[in-house]
């Protein structure tokens, strides 16, 4: 019986005591009216006075009892209520600032009492901190310089786990193995990556029993497809288990290394059969004699033909292959004129250039030598004079053409193929201009300019507009190395909160009526694992509705017809964030309106979402009680969150406000005893005045 009463809320067991009290009051008067009616002499007519007044004293006490527990109900269990709540939030979420007094000012001394015990834990609280300020510096700056380190590694480095759990990924990692299905920390690698040559090269490595043990691995990017190279290498870290090591795994694209190796493999074929047979002919031909009669010459002259013709063919295939082995990177048309200026003003030679917003596929480094190498012999050699350097877009818009001129006379052919033929000072043996301009697939000539003055063309065949550029790949590193320490629950009912994988989001939409045609116009998503937000894992689309977009609703987020003209429909948005949410808790403030609208579509979108889901209104009514208001406004302003005015009502701005608010709330949640997801899912379902709870019954503990 009393645990059955310990398991009801304060308010109820407030209320029950006063209706045991008015019942007993009733009771009490009920007896005393009996035990005076059977006191009254027999013949007097005595009990209509005792009804009315049984029947006035009965209401009485009831009115007075209800007022009583109204005013309690108000300024007592409310306000207890609100204390702990506030409490509790200042206790594990680290909410700062005073406790207000008036909404429990009923209470007496215990209000003040609780100040002064918050005020105790914060300054408790600043001590600690400046006791680890100098530890925590120390370990930032050592994680700053890791970062930095690893953003550079042109490898994809990752770290698993014995599971093929995600540990670590740096930038580059992330770029490669990125598709429909981002990469994130406690996903398989074996989502992304050819199942089969990870599986055995990890299978191989643990029965080989060695220490630090490694092997290469050739596999495919499953999204992509593209051919990685990897090498895997067996790691027990310091203090983990090792009898299931995890491993690092490091990454290259070789997807262009072996079409150009296959490339040049059947090119060699071709040359070597194209070749062989106009051979074999015109050694028949000549060791027959027919050599001196007429068909005998004409047959010569015809394989002497195909044959020259083969090799002028292939030898065109050759060049237009020549320059693809060699390592090129995109580089700014502004930034390779820049380098050049740069160098010639080292040698006291002023040049003039201009570049228009292009991004070239080059060795900057060796094009910028020979274009100084170059300038340097016109001054010196021909006394040229007003130099300039323009790199623009080609006459066909196929390319760039960079273009060097000068005062002074036309260069000649034979001494700037001299020039050619001289060594670069690059720092690597035998490269001179002309291997510099083979190894772009390109060449130099002169020619005269105009107004006395002479040009040197050279075009780069590969050039694109700077507009157009590839947006750099993410350079920071991801990891959470609890996870190699984390032990799978098997069951989500009995998981701890801290270790859900759990995916924060939010919608905008033309309205607020699904059922009457209302639709999605953007989705954004953030992931949160062991109760922090991954950094850079974050999901944000805008969606076309396929309908307009009402003037009222633009006015809340903002977001235009035309801003939505060129976005993918929901059908493609939906498998996206589908994609990003798998495996994952979903989580949203008001769930059932936001999933109302992806559930109506997912015959559309070819999947279901059927994630277990929390909803951080019911888990403010757990944490604060049912009678606070739970609009995402006050529960932020209760845990002390500030959400900027521009981001309010923005899909990402709601989405981060409210991946904060459940951050703060997990620590509140476990102090009041919901330390796994059947616990906080059993809880919830108490508030189901508030809001229906989405999870099926399995999730739910037993």
């Amino acid at each position: 019986m009393l645990d059955r009463m310990e398991r009801l809320s304060l308010r109820l067991r407030v209320f029950l005591f006063f209706v045991v009290l008015a019942l007993g009051g009733v009771g009490v008067i009920l007896a005393g009216l009996w035990i005076g009616y059977n006191k009254v002499p027999p013949g007097v007519e005595a009990a209509p006075a005792f009804i009315d007044a049984g029947l006035v004293a009965i209401f009485g006490l009831l009115g007075l009892i209800v007022w009583i527990w109204l005013m309690f109900d108000e300024h007592v269990a409310k306000a207890i209520l609100k204390l702990a709540g506030l409490l509790r939030a200042r206790a594990h979420a680290e909410v700062a600032g005073d406790i207000d007094l008036k909404h429990v000012r009923y209470l007496g001394d215990l209000a003040p009492a609780a100040q002064a015990i918050t005020g105790t834990l914060a300054e408790t609280r600043n001590a600690l901190a400046e006791a680890v300020e100098r530890e925590t510096t120390r370990l930032a700056i050592e994680n700053a310089r890791l970062q930095v380190l690893l953003a550079d590694v042109p490898a994809g480095v990752m770290l698993c786990s014995s599971d093929h759990q995600i540990v670590f990924y740096n930038g580059t990692a992330h770029g490669l193995l990125s598709g429909e299905m981002t990469p994130g920390l406690d996903r398989s690698v074996l989502d992304y990556l050819s199942q089969g040559p990870i599986c055995n090269a990890y299978d191989r490595l643990v029965q080989s029993q060695q220490r630090d043990a490694a092997c290469d691995v050739l596999c495919v990017a499953v999204q992509s497809g593209q051919m990685l190279a990897g090498r895997m290498r067996l790691v027990t870290l310091p203090g983990r288990s090792a009898e299931a090591p995890g491993y690092v795994l490091t990454l290259r694209d070789v997807t262009a290394d072996l079409a150009l190796h296959a490339g040049r493999e059947a090119l060699l074929e071709e040359l070597f059969d194209r070749v062989r047979r106009p051979a074999a002919n015109l050694q028949t031909v000549l060791a027959s004699g027919a050599g001196e009669a007429g068909e005998g010459r004409a047959a010569l002259m015809s394989e002497v033909g195909s044959l020259s013709q083969a090799i002028t063919d292939l030898a065109q295939r050759y060049d237009t292959e020549h320059g693809n082995w060699w390592p090129m990177e995109d580089v700014q048309a502004s930034e390779l004129v820049e380098s050049v200026v740069a160098l010639m003003a080292r040698d006291r030679v002023t040049l003039i250039a201009e570049a228009e917003p292009l991004v070239l596929h080059c060795d900057a480094f060796q094009i910028g030598a020979l274009l100084t190498h170059l300038c340097e012999r016109l001054v010196t050699v021909l006394g040229a004079r007003a130099l300039s350097l323009r790199i623009a877009v080609d006459d066909d818009g196929a390319g760039a053409l960079l273009t060097l001129g000068w005062q002074g006379p036309v260069l000649q052919i034979g001494l700037l193929e001299g020039w050619l033929d001289v060594p670069l000072e690059v720092g690597l043996a035998n490269v001179t201009g002309r291997s510099v301009l083979e190894a772009h697939g390109t060449e130099a000539w002169p020619e005269p300019g105009m107004a006395g003055r002479a040009i040197l063309r050279m075009p780069l065949p590969v050039a694109r507009p700077a507009k157009a550029a590839v947006a750099p790949a993410r350079r920071s590193a991801v990891y959470d190395f609890d996870l190699l320490d984390r032990e799978p629950s098997g069951e989500l009912a009995k998981t701890p909160l801290r270790d859900l994988t759990c995916v924060v989001f939010d919608t905008e939409t033309t309205g607020l009526l699904p059922s009457s045609g209302d639709e999605i116009v953007q989705i954004a998503a953030l992931r949160l694992l062991g109760g922090k937000r991954v950094p850079g894992e974050e999901f944000e689309s805008l969606v076309n509705p396929g309908r307009t977009i009402p003037a009222a609703s633009t006015e809340v987020h903002h977001i235009t017809d035309a801003m939505v003209a060129d976005a993918p429909p929901i059908a493609v948005a939906g498998r996206r964030f589908h994609a990003f949410a798998k495996g994952a808790v979903l989580v949203a403030h008001n769930a059932p309106f936001d999933l109302e609208f992806l559930r109506r579509h997912e015959a559309d979108i070819g999947v279901q979402f059927d994630n277990p889901v929390l909803d951080t209104v019911l888990l403010s009514a757990v944490v604060f009680g049912q009678s606070e208001t739970h609009t995402l406004d006050a529960l932020t302003e209760r845990l002390g969150i500030v959400i900027p005015a521009e981001a309010r009502h923005t899909a990402m701005g709601d989405t981060i406000a409210t991946a904060a608010a459940l951050e703060k709330m997990i620590p509140m949640l476990e102090g009041k005893g919901c330390r796994t997801f059947g616990d906080v899912i059993a809880a919830v379902r108490k508030h189901g005045r508030l809001l229906k709870d989405l999870n099926s019954p399995e999730h739910a503990p037993e």
